[in-house]
C-alpha cells in the first residue's frame, strides 16, 4: 500500500501528452516497486535473517505406532456435531487404513528451523517472506527470537519438500498425517471430539493485510494430538507427499497409501489460522497448486521407522 502523499492529486489531462505519460509511469512505479522494496534494506534485513535462523527452536520428533486407524469421514457420525456443515464428499467413504510405524515432527517447522537450513544451503528465502519479515521487523518491532519460533510460512510444495530431505527427513503422506492427528480412536479433532476454542487452537483470525496471526510452533500442548503433536488444528496448514485425488479413498490400498500418482493440486492439511472451526476436524482435505506461495501454509516433516 503507497501512502497517498506519494502520489499526485490528478493528472491534468490539459498537460502535454509527454507529461500526462511521464505522470502514469511514476504512479506504475510506486505501485508496483514500492520504495521498501526488499533490494532496498537487504543489508539490515539480513542481519535479521541470520538472527531469526540463529534463534531457531528444537523441535523433537514423535513415533507413531504401526497398525489400523479411520481414515476420512463417516457421514453419518460427523453429523452428530456441529462441523458438519463443511463436511466434503472426498472424505469418504471411510477406510481402515494400516500404517507402518514412522515419526513425525512434534512441531511444524519453525521461521527459524527454515532460515538456518537455507543459510546452509546458501539460499535466500523468497521475495514474500522476506518482505513478510521486513514488515514485522521494521513496522511492528518484532523480536527476531519471536519471529524464530513462528511457523514458516510462503513456502511452495517442493521447498517444503526440499526442506525436509535436508535435514534427512521427508513430507508426510497424507495418511500418515491423518493418523499422527486423530491417532487410532478416529478423534473428530487432535484433541478429542469437542468444538475448538482458544486454548486449543489457534484458528478465526483476520488481518486485512494478510499479516499471520499465529501461535509458536512450540506451544500448543493442550491442543495436542495422541500422539503428541502440537498444532495439528489451525495455526499453519501442512503440506503433505500426496496429490490431491478427489476419488481417492474409494481406491486406495488398505496398507501404507502413497497417494495418486499425479494430479493438479498437492494436498494441504490441517486447517490455518485463519480456518473456521469446522476446517481444522482431522479428516478435512484442502488442496493448493504446488507452486503456491501462502501466509497460512507450512509444514512439518516425518520419517520412516525401520521394522
Amino acid at each position: 500500500m503507497i501512502p497517498s502523499s506519494h502520489l499526485p492529486a490528478h493528472i491534468p489531462f490539459d498537460a502535454p501528452a509527454t507529461y500526462r505519460l511521464l505522470l502514469v509511469l511514476m504512479i506504475a512505479v510506486f505501485l508496483f516497486f514500492p520504495s521498501t522494496a526488499v533490494s532496498d534494506m537487504k543489508p539490515e534485513l539480513s542481519r535479521h535473517l541470520t538472527a531469526i535462523a540463529e534463534s531457531a527452536p528444537a523441535s523433537p520428533m514423535l513415533q507413531v505406532p504401526e497398525g489400523w486407524f479411520l481414515m476420512g469421514t463417516n457421514q453419518t457420525t460427523e453429523l452428530l456435531f456441529e462441523s458438519n456443515s463443511h463436511y466434503d464428499d472426498t472424505e469418504q467413504p471411510q477406510r481402515r487404513v494400516w500404517l507402518d510405524r514412522y515419526e513425525m515432527d512434534r512441531d511444524e517447522v519453525s521461521l527459524g528451523q527454515y532460515l538456518a537450513s537455507l543459510q546452509r544451503q546458501q539460499r535466500t528465502p523468497s521475495p514474500e517472506l522476506q518482505r513478510l519479515i521486513w514488515h514485522m521487523v521494521s513496522v511492528h518491532a518484532v523480536s527476531d527470537e519471536t519471529l524464530a519460533r513462528w511457523p514458516a510460512l510462503y513456502l511452495t510444495w517442493a521447498e517444503a519438500s526440499q526442506f525436509c530431505l535436508a535435514q534427512g527427513k521427508r513430507l508426510p503422506t497424507e495418511a500418515e498425517w491423518e493418523k499422527a492427528a486423530r491417532g487410532s480412536e478416529a478423534n473428530l479433532f487432535p484433541w478429542g471430539h469437542t468444538m475448538p476454542e482458544p486454548g486449543l487452537a489457534t484458528f478465526g483470525q483476520y488481518h486485512v493485510h494478510e499479516i499471520p496471526i499465529v501461535a509458536p510452533t512450540d506451544s500448543g500442548e493442550q491442543g495436542r494430538s495422541p500422539y503428541g503433536m502440537y498444532h495439528m488444528a489451525g495455526n499453519a496448514a501442512e503440506w503433505v507427499q500426496d496429490w490431491f485425488g478427489i476419488d481417492y479413498y474409494k481406491v486406495m490400498p488398505e496398507r501404507n497409501p502413497p497417494g495418486p500418482h499425479t494430479g493438479r493440486y498437492k494436498v494441504v492439511r490441517g486447517g490455518s489460522w485463519k480456518s473456521a472451526p469446522a476446517l481444522l476436524r482431522t479428516a478435512t482435505r484442502g488442496g493448493a497448486s504446488p507452486d503456491q506461495r501462502s501466509a497460512t501454509v507450512g509444514v512439518r516433516c516425518a520419517r520412516s521407522l525401520t521394522q
